[in-house]
C-alpha cells in the first residue's frame, strides 16, 4: 500500500485529552490516539466516523 492510500490522522497538533479521555483537538480517545499507526484503514474510517459524533456533541 502506498503512503498516498492511507488514511490520514485528523491530528491538528492541539493535543489535550480532556475529563472523558478524549483530545480537545482531533476529538479521538487516548487508545485510538495509541492504536492508530496499527489500525487498517477500515478501522480508522471507523475512528473517524466516531470522531464527527464527539465533534457534534462538542458544537452543540
Amino acid at each position: 500500500m502506498k503512503v498516498a492510500d492511507k488514511v490520514r490522522s485528523p491530528c491538528v497538533s492541539v493535543c489535550a485529552l480532556d475529563a472523558n479521555d478524549v483530545c480537545i483537538g482531533c476529538h479521538r480517545t487516548s487508545d485510538e490516539i495509541m492504536r492508530w499507526t496499527r489500525m487498517t484503514n477500515d478501522e480508522r474510517r471507523d475512528v473517524l466516523k466516531e470522531v464527527a459524533k464527539r465533534e457534534e456533541k462538542v458544537a452543540l
